[in-house]
């Protein structure tokens, strides 16, 4: 067995910090040179002002996960704010190039002990599984509200629900059956089964408040997106562009994808839904590039910093 010097590996961290850094950067220097977005445009529609209520709707989605953080970890461990806030957004920067926010899981964990590990993969198992759940719920409510405005009789209203409530069965069925036939496969150090047995003994106090925060930062997001809608003056009204947000963040969460790629993802989605109300396509391109530019952008800017600051904790 090779054994690295301490100092090399030190170098070696310090090398794999800048390398982090420098991609998140470069990547977002190029998205922002290379995007056909017309600035002219973004100035004329944007003052100042809604700017700063911009920031303020990103800065309480991204505290609300903080705070979901924050209260996951209490399970074994107080964190303060400021612990979370460095653990959240530095594990975002180190992961915006994994599918799926693989990479989170990975990078959350070296803030803690080697004999944390399990348990901070578990964590961030609960955090993302819950903000998916969310989305799905909010999103089938999308679809039924969304077949309820373009559907003409109650005859095709009836089927279209109906058909909905099949297609939500059968993703019910098969989950069941993953369950039940993949049960004892092992992700992570973890067997479904075991997730399951760790679930029902987590404190439901924590897995309440996991969810209702994960509720306020969805709400927080998609009516960010509704606040932009009105900003562009787009002609909808706000039940029919909600039903088209929570169907937008349903299928783009479906899709596997980079975080690198989320703003072609949603942006692709989101122009074909909306293209159903009539708003024209550069109106949701620039909406959802924004979207991206405050939700993303800045915070990984920030976590950046962290990344950099980042010293692995001795085991």
């Amino acid at each position: 067995m090779i054994i690295i010097p301490h100092k090399a590996k030190q170098f070696l961290l310090v090398i794999l910090k800048l390398l982090i850094v420098t991609i998140a950067i470069t990547y977002i220097y190029h998205e922002l040179n290379h995007k056909k977005i017309d600035w002219f445009l973004f100035s004329k529609y944007i003052t100042w002002k809604q700017c700063i209520i911009l920031i303020l709707f990103s800065s309480s989605n991204w505290f609300l996960e903080i705070l979901k953080w924050q209260n996951l970890v209490s399970y074994f461990k107080r964190i303060s704010i400021l612990q979370s806030l460095q653990q959240t957004l530095g594990s975002l920067t180190s992961s915006i190039f994994t599918p799926n926010r693989i990479g989170e899981y990975v990078a959350k964990a070296f803030y803690y002990p080697k004999k944390e590990t399990k348990k901070i993969l578990f964590l961030n198992f609960i955090s993302n599984t819950s903000q998916m759940f969310v989305t799905c719920f909010f999103g089938i409510i999308g679809i039924i509200l969304y077949q309820l405005k373009t559907t003409q009789t109650l005859f095709w209203f009836s089927i279209k629900i109906k058909t909905t409530y099949l297609i939500v069965f059968i993703i019910i069925t098969i989950a069941f059956f993953i369950f039940f036939k993949f049960k004892k496969i092992r992700f992570y150090g973890f067997t479904i089964q075991k997730f399951w047995s760790k679930c029902k003994r987590f404190p439901k106090t924590i897995l309440i408040t996991n969810f209702q925060l994960s509720i306020l930062r969805y709400l927080i997001f998609s009516h960010q997106f509704y606040y932009l809608l009105l900003i562009f003056q787009c002609e909808i009204n706000y039940s029919s562009a909600l039903s088209i947000i929570f169907m937008m963040y349903l299928f783009a969460s479906i899709l596997p994808s980079i975080h690198i790629m989320d703003v072609a993802v949603k942006g692709s989605v989101a122009v074909y839904l909306f293209g159903k109300f009539g708003i024209e396509e550069w109106k949701i391109i620039l909406i959802t590039f924004i979207m991206w530019f405050f939700n993303l952008v800045f915070p990984v800017l920030i976590g950046s910093y962290f990344v950099l600051q980042f010293k692995p904790k001795k085991t």
